[in-house]
């Protein structure tokens, strides 16, 4: 089992991202629907800053990033974007302990990882920072720098939370396979060495040594066996484009105590299944592996496919109650 493997997490969670701007709406929906494992949600709706590049951007110590018209490129000093991002995370903070009171239990955090970041990024010379190496080694460690203090900020306003780093890493598998296009547009960089990735994600995942890390991704073909060896605690995503090939890997992350974190939820606005339907597609791949019913609740947190940013407000708070039945679901009616 994974040195993780007896932390408890919840039976359901959201991805990160909600609808709107209020923060404090978003913090008691979010805490409303998950008494048991609440995250700190994301707001992009509010502009730059505010969405996953420019929110994490913001955590990064003696690194800087300002939106471009191109995206959000790497500057010399802090300036309004900067601002801007560390305003919005402290509110949401500030609303996600304002409902947190007396609380105990994991606690999800959401930070981009520093593949997905380094695809973002922009260098003075408008090509990413994937494009040079050294630019991801000095990016990966102001990121580690930058979640170790904001991690320590959340321990300080939520003493009672056991915190759960979740590392969003959508470009990954572009990184891996070489398909992250340069700002021509017309040519892709080279693909990153598979070690050198590995190795990168392990110095990032070291950063939480309190408690686990999930990477998430709702790319197809997540390296499951990749982000094992890395240290990941769990491996979330979006549980509609697996197929059959993954089987193995999937079994073997469940036998290594790797929890699930399955995306089975729509993250966009759709007429929901019966809770049972929603996690029929887990049971058949169950039975297929020939793992133990019992397992599923164990190994399983139910979430959305991915975040739902682009949601109706009405319909996210539907999908985070979706989760929850769904999760119940499992756990009574394991067969």
């Amino acid at each position: 089992m994974s040195e993780n493997s007896e932390f408890s997490f919840g039976p359901a969670t959201g991805v990160g991202s909600m609808p709107g701007g209020d923060a404090r709406e978003a913090a008691k929906t979010v805490t409303g629907s998950f008494e048991d494992f609440p995250f700190l949600a994301e707001l992009p709706a509010r502009g730059p800053g505010a969405d996953m590049i420019g929110r994490t951007a913001g955590m990064l110590v003696e690194l800087y990033a300002r939106v471009e018209p191109s995206g959000w490129r790497i500057g010399d000093r802090p300036g309004r974007d900067t601002k801007r991002a560390r305003s919005w995370l402290g509110e949401d903070l500030d609303a996600l302990e304002e409902f947190t009171q007396g609380y105990e239990g994991p606690l999800k955090v959401q930070a981009v990882g520093p593949w997905t970041l380094s695809a973002a990024l922009e260098l003075k010379n408008g090509e990413v920072a994937l494009s040079d190496p050294g630019a991801c080694r000095d990016l990966a460690g102001s990121l580690a720098e930058g979640l170790r203090l904001h991690l320590d900020e959340v321990r300080r306003r939520i003493p009672g939370a056991r915190i759960v780093l979740q590392l969003d890493e959508p470009s990954l598998v572009a990184a891996l396979r070489g398909q992250v296009r340069t700002a021509s547009g017309y040519r892709t960089h080279r693909a990153v060495d598979r070690q050198v990735v590995e190795a990168t994600l392990r110095e990032v995942i070291g950063t939480h040594a309190e408690g686990p890390v999930v990477v998430h991704s709702c790319a197809p073909d997540v390296p499951f066996a990749l982000l094992r060896r890395a240290g990941a605690a769990g491996i979330s995503f979006d549980f509609s484009l697996l197929t059959e090939r993954d089987d193995d890997m999937i079994g073997e992350a469940v036998e290594g105590g790797t929890r699930l974190f399955a995306g089975v939820v729509p993250s966009t606005d759709t007429p929901l299944s019966d809770p049972a339907g929603s996690v029929m597609g887990v049971r058949t791949l169950w039975r297929r592996l020939g793992l133990h019913p019992g397992l599923l609740a164990e190994a399983v947190t139910v979430t959305p496919s991915c975040g739902l940013a682009g949601a109706s407000p009405a319909y996210a708070r539907n999908a985070l109650g979706q989760c929850v039945r769904a999760a119940r679901s499992l756990a009574d009616n394991p067969e």
